[in-house]
């Protein structure tokens, strides 16, 4: 099925009321689409998800009226009419998109794929322009009418809630991004790094010296833009110098391409610098600096910390291994096999990942309510907002609680949320002791003061590293740093999320100058897949 400017295929009772034009045509389709409910002697409201010839019917008046350029009418068969109205005049006038063809594909049951090819024209300059999206057809909940599911994703596949099309002078000049060593990085060559290299532009343009060409972009905010779709007429680029590693990031674009929704960030302990950062994911979401998950039992590095600085556990200390352990009524277990260990040491049940030792004694006093929040905060320097990483990004969130979830908590569940560039910034400051808030670009072109935080004591360091270390060389990490050397240290995790058939897969481990941490959305055990993701990373850099 095809639909142009000058191709419209419709049918009976369709034509009759597009036959006129402006107002009232507008009048006669928006009747249909009220969503008050029917009138008196009306029939029954439809119920159930709309059938084949409902869906086929649907998607051709719907596109139909796109491709002629008439946004109300093609709006109103939508389920969120006044949206749909604006986002599709703004396809025509804001983007300024001509000569649109479109190309049904085929259905799936009620979902609509089809293929986009127009003109992109502004001020004398013109690029054709192709791509493909879908929507789905589902039923109105009052009318019972089968509408189109509007999202901003319809438009085109790469805009997202609040998100717009543009095409006019570039917001921000094009920038030539480059690594550590002068290497370039590009989006074609690192996929996982346009979101990344957008939000550095959007950024840092201007202070890297280029000038704005025309393109067609994602307009996120009165005061961002988001991906260049198409460029019409080039700009000139600005270097701009970042922390990242190419080889660092090749391995980490390798890595996570193995596993659909996975993340990992890399780091320089020594001084907080980002050598890569890549996802897998196909909404272009910067998940690893941007997202929030349950980080499982990687969280026993920050607890862990607590409990030696408080004087509840020495590494070498008592922290038996029960097969269950009840907090304040309710129950926690270790992962399946794990067998109870009575004589255990907190490094062998940081070793083992026990679930119930760390439970047991986040009991003990002088712990509170606050003392896992405290020692994120102020040891770590999590969840304060504060972050200046020269894109945006977010720094963790431990709250204090209480109940069930302060034992939650303390096993990487419960409230806690974290994203891999988190959890590798946790890793460095235990490696060394040392808080240093990571950055993706030089300091000196960061607004305002980095965070800070006050670390960790020396003989904190040294007991979670042996901790680490035992962790990579013979507890559940080892499989995935075999063959790293001798100056390794790991800690797995794993996140029950409702929903999921499988755990969130979660790793972090240190070798030599370099911490990394990943997470694999329902990949498993922490050692399963996100481990791989992290060996990978840190056997790149030398």
């Amino acid at each position: 099925m095809r639909i142009g400017v000058r191709t419209v295929i419709v049918g009976g009772v369709f034509a009759a009321m597009v036959g006129g034009a402006g107002y009232g045509t507008y009048n006669v389709v928006n009747a249909l689409n009220d969503d008050g409910g029917p009138g008196p002697g009306t029939p029954a409201v439809k119920k159930g998800p709309p059938g084949a010839r409902e869906v086929r019917d649907t998607a051709r008046e719907f596109l139909t009226a796109w491709a002629k350029g008439d946004a109300d009418t093609a709006a109103a068969y939508t389920n969120d009419q006044a949206t749909a109205a604006q986002a599709l005049t703004g396809f025509r006038e804001d983007a300024h998109i001509r000569d649109v063809r479109l190309t049904r594909g085929t259905i799936r049951g009620t979902r609509v794929p089809f293929s986009v090819r127009a003109t992109v024209a502004y001020e004398g300059r013109s690029e054709r322009l192709a791509y493909s999206s879908e929507f789905e057809v589902v039923r109105g909940r009052s009318t019972g009418r089968p509408l189109v599911d509007w999202q901003a994703s319809v438009v085109h596949p790469r805009l997202h809630e609040g998100e717009s099309l543009e095409t006019g002078k570039a917001p921000a000049p094009p920038i030539r991004a480059v690594d550590r060593n002068g290497r370039v990085l590009t989006a074609k060559e690192y996929p996982s790094l346009a979101p990344v290299l957008a939000r550095l532009r959007a950024s840092y343009g201007q202070k890297a010296g280029g000038r704005p060409g025309v393109e067609l972009y994602v307009r996120r905010s009165s005061a961002e833009a988001g991906e260049t779709l198409l460029t019409l007429a080039e700009g000139r680029a600005g270097t701009l110098r970042t922390t990242l590693s190419a080889a660092a990031q090749r391995a980490a674009e390798d890595a996570v391409a193995r596993h659909p929704e996975s993340s990992v960030v890399a780091v320089k302990p020594s001084t907080g610098e980002v050598l890569a950062v890549a996802n897998h994911r196909e909404d272009g979401f910067n998940a690893a600096f941007e997202g929030k998950l349950a980080p499982g039992s990687t969280m026993k590095i920050v607890t862990a910390a607590m409990l030696i600085d408080k004087g509840v556990a020495k590494a070498g200390g008592p922290a038996p291994c029960p097969a269950t352990a009840t907090w304040q009524s309710q129950t926690f277990h270790n992962i399946e096999g794990l067998a109870p260990d009575t004589g255990a040491t907190l490094a062998d049940s940081f070793a083992r990942s026990c679930n119930t030792a760390f439970v047991k004694l986040v009991d003990e006093e002088p712990l509170t309510d606050a003392s896992l929040a405290e020692t994120a905060r102020v040891n770590f320097g999590l969840g304060r907002d504060d972050w200046r990483t020269g894109i945006a990004s977010a720094d963790g969130s431990v709250p204090v609680s209480a109940g069930p979830d302060r034992a939650a908590n303390a096993i990487g569940q419960g409230r806690v949320q974290l994203n891999p560039l988190n959890l590798a910034s946790v890793t460095a400051t235990a490696m060394t002791g040392s808080f240093r808030q990571p950055v993706l670009v030089p300091r000196s072109l960061i607004e305002g003061d980095l965070a800070t935080a006050r670390g960790l004591s020396p003989g904190t360091v040294a007991q979670v590293r042996q901790m680490m270390r035992r962790t990579a060389v013979a507890g559940t990490g080892a499989r995935a740093m075999a063959g790293l050397g001798p100056d390794v240290g790991a800690k797995t995790g794993s996140a029950e999320v409702d929903g999921q058939a499988r755990p969130n897969s979660w790793f972090t481990g240190y070798r030599g100058d370099v911490a990394a941490a990943a997470v694999a959305q329902e990949g498993g055990h922490g050692g399963d897949t996100a481990g791989p993701i992290v060996a990978a990373v840190l056997r790149s850099v030398r």
